[in-house]
């Protein structure tokens, strides 16, 4: 047996960078503050009040102008997060009809949240960089963090998760990737961005202790420690302001109390008047005299909020150009972080390497839902017998739909995706033979704004003709694996709306279980970005979350179901067993009520830091898929907690399987005595380790008093109280292996 020794540090919230990218300072040339400054001064001086009004403001869909008398480029933005976006026309949101705009979609945001490893966030944010240099993009409208709330959020899939912390470790390499590459990030949507239906009109009703403990820490982060150039202000209200320009959001917290020193960028027609835009902190607008997606006047730009109202405002004395100044620095400090850069390095496009990197990302995020023993063998059914199988039947739309195109602003176009189905072909040639089903039929239209999929997939066949077909094959073959879940369509994962049901579309229950009847070596492979209605659980004995991931996503899913790969990923949002196990819908707190004239919705959150995890704790629900829950082809044994005399606190894992594999060890503290309700635990702590079989390693987590507080919203300050406190190390939220007790002095 071998023992190997991590320390983990989780003080001051991790701060520093983890193992692979711990070297990897920021390039002297993107972070010579001094020398930025005093440029940025002096291109200040030179400009006229036309060149600083010029740069605040769009020129077309996606860009903005720069001053060519004193050879300031134009400043080129795109989506999004998971690629970067093909280009549209200047003035409208048609495809341009380029041929090399073509690029290579990284897994979403969920399934990198589910990797639970900061590392592979930053090779994610190097990789995203790169490409977004080739094709000239100068910030990347990503990466997002809201937290997930409900599992109707339409575009959940973009974002990483419900846990605050969680969020957090991960938001910050992604964007020192991103950055170490001269590309600006712009964190979105900041903030309370968390249902998709009533976006421009929700007005969030939150306390601050809510906002600060659960909406505010992953953008902190990405500001604080990541620092990031950019964010994006959200479409929705808070306190009645507009998010993109948002007096106590913008003014106070982010650029007062973070230091903020970056631009704040609307959402496209997210702007709404030329006051608030001035004095409310929004730098650069973007989509407006639109609705920002749509539709709008052409060649509107000179009539944005920021263009010329702002000029004949200060012309006619209603604002001095103090305000202004303080926008155009912020712009000018971008630009000389990304095109007056001139020592940025060149960027490449669909290289094997970005194709690898989407590969290792997809299948360390794939989390492995449930894997029961077949009564036949003992044995679990996944990975699929290489030696025994010689039939397997793929079933399901979703195992030959792209899923790249699709789903709002973060729809690409690719130079290839491969089809869970190619994926299974391509690994089972000359192992087994791999048949098709069609299952169900979705959405066959397979088109976005302009960006086709090229799939013919209409069938007129009934559900029940689609079901028998699939059964009477089901029959004869090794293994059925059935890829479902959602799709990228409205209603479903996409953004501008949100889902109608917790269910499962398409008569999915029904095929699954007419399945799991006919074959007991049934897989349920789930693609989606959200939680789903699961009423056959118990009835399937393989469930894999597969997410939306990409280029490779045949690739990756089926190096995990022959067991190429061993399933490390984790759940990075808790999979309760009905909607109304969700704090916000027990509440009756979605999605709000209108007020009488229509034209907004309050939505209280009343469920208030109990969200997630923390709400299944506080009701004692028990999920069907913990937070945190993944299991391996392997198995771990915990050993026993132990507080170390500096006060760190010490656990001992070792892989008792017969095959490596990956662990991810949690941290969670709980306060016994609290003057306020706290949760009954918190994530404050994790590490993602490498075992080969028998091998243990111990995992020691460092322990200060930022760990052990809560936002005081009397005081406005964050608060650590002295008493009795508990570390509990867990494999997921509901699976505590061991505890120990300390207290804070």
């Amino acid at each position: 047996m071998t023992t190997k020794k991590i320390i983990i540090t989780t003080a001051l919230a991790l701060a520093l960078p983890l193992a692979a990218y711990a070297q990897k300072e920021l390039p002297a040339y993107l972070d010579d503050t001094k020398e930025i400054e005093v440029r940025v001064e002096d291109a200040l001086k030179r400009m006229t009040l036309d060149e600083k009004i010029r740069v605040v403001h769009a020129q077309s869909k996606f860009s903005s102008a720069g001053v060519p008398r004193l050879g300031l480029p134009d400043f080129w933005t795109d989506d999004g997060p998971h690629g970067v976006r093909p280009d549209v026309l200047w003035d409208e949101w048609e495809q341009a009809g380029q041929t090399n705009d073509s690029c290579l979609a990284f897994p979403a945001l969920t399934c990198l949240a589910a990797t639970w490893n900061p590392e592979i966030a930053y090779l994610y944010g190097e990789s995203l960089g790169e490409e977004a240099l080739y094709r000239g993009k100068d910030m990347i409208l990503g990466p997002g963090v809201n937290i997930y709330r409900t599992p109707l959020n339409g575009r959940n899939f973009e974002y990483m998760g419900e846990d605050p912390y969680l969020a957090s470790r991960m938001v910050v390499p992604y964007v020192e990737g991103l950055q170490s590459k001269g590309v600006a990030a712009c964190v979105k949507h900041y903030a309370l961005n968390n249902d998709e239906e009533y976006r421009n009109q929700v007005n969030v009703v939150v306390d601050d202790r809510t906002l600060h403990e659960i909406y505010l820490p992953a953008f902190k982060a990405a500001i604080t420690e990541g620092k990031a150039w950019a964010i994006m202000g959200a479409y929705n209200l808070y306190k009645n302001q507009h998010n993109c320009h948002n007096e106590i959001l913008l003014n106070k917290i982010l650029k007062q109390d973070w230091k903020f020193d970056g631009v704040v960028v609307s959402d496209w027609g997210g702007t709404h008047n030329t006051d608030e835009a001035v004095m409310n902190g929004l730098d650069m607008e973007f989509g407006s005299w639109t609705n920002g997606l749509s539709w709008g006047a052409s060649n509107a730009y000179d009539n944005y909020y920021l263009a010329n109202p702002y000029k004949k405002a200060i012309k006619e004395g209603k604002f001095t150009t103090k305000e202004l100044d303080e926008k155009v620095r912020r712009v000018l400090r971008l630009f000389f972080r990304t095109t007056m850069n001139r020592n940025r390095p060149a960027g490449f496009l669909c290289s094997e390497s970005h194709y690898e990197a989407a590969r290792k990302i997809a299948e360390e995020g794939v989390v492995l839902l449930k894997n029961d023993n077949l009564r036949s063998t003992k044995t679990p059914v996944l990975p699929i017998d290489l030696k025994s199988v010689k039939r397997v039947l793929v079933v399901g739309e979703n195992a030959v739909k792209m899923m790249t195109v699709g789903g709002g602003s973060s729809s690409l176009k690719v130079q290839r995706e491969i089809s869970p189905l190619d994926g299974l072909r391509t690994r089972l040639k000359g192992v087994a033979e791999v048949d098709y089903a069609r299952g169900y039929v979705g959405d066959v239209t397979g088109e976005y704004n302009g960006v086709t999929t090229g799939q013919n997939l209409k069938d007129d066949r009934s559900a029940d003709e689609l079901i028998a077909e699939a059964v009477a094959k089901a029959k004869g073959a090794d293994y059925v694996i059935v890829f479902g879940g959602l799709n990228k369509s409205d209603y479903q994962d996409c953004e501008g709306h949100d889902r109608k049901e917790f269910a499962l579309p398409y008569a999915q229950d029904r095929l699954v279980e007419a399945l799991a009847s006919a074959n007991a070596r049934t897989v349920f492979v789930n693609i989606s970005g959200n939680a789903v209605a699961m009423p056959w659980a118990s009835q399937v004995p393989a469930i894999v979350q597969g997410w939306f991931i990409g280029s490779e996503a045949g690739t990756a899913l089926a190096s995990i179901l022959v067991g190429d790969a061993n399933p490390s990923g984790k759940l990075p949002f808790s999979w309760m067993n009905s909607l109304n196990e969700y704090g916000a819908h027990a509440l009756n707190a979605y999605p709000g009520t209108w007020r009488e004239d229509k034209k907004i919705i309050d939505e209280e959150y009343k469920e208030g830091i109990f969200v997630g995890y923390r709400w299944a704790d506080k009701e004692k629900l028990k999920p069907l898929f913990a937070f945190g829950h993944g299991l391996s082809y392997t198995t771990f044994e915990y050993g026993k907690a132990e507080r170390l005399p500096n006060g760190d606190i010490k656990v001992s894992v070792r892989n008792t399987g017969s095959r490596a594999g990956a662990e991810i060890v949690q941290l969670y503290i709980r306060d016994v005595k609290s003057s306020l309700p706290r949760p009954v635990k918190e994530l404050k702590g994790f590490k993602k380790v490498w075992l080969q079989p028998g091998e243990s390693v111990e995992v020691v987590f460092s322990i200060d008093n930022s760990m052990l507080s809560y936002y005081d919203d009397t005081k406005g300050e964050w608060v650590a109280e002295p008493g009795q406190f508990e570390a509990l190390i867990g494999a997921s939220a509901s699976d505590i292996k061991c505890k120990v007790a300390f207290d804070l002095k």
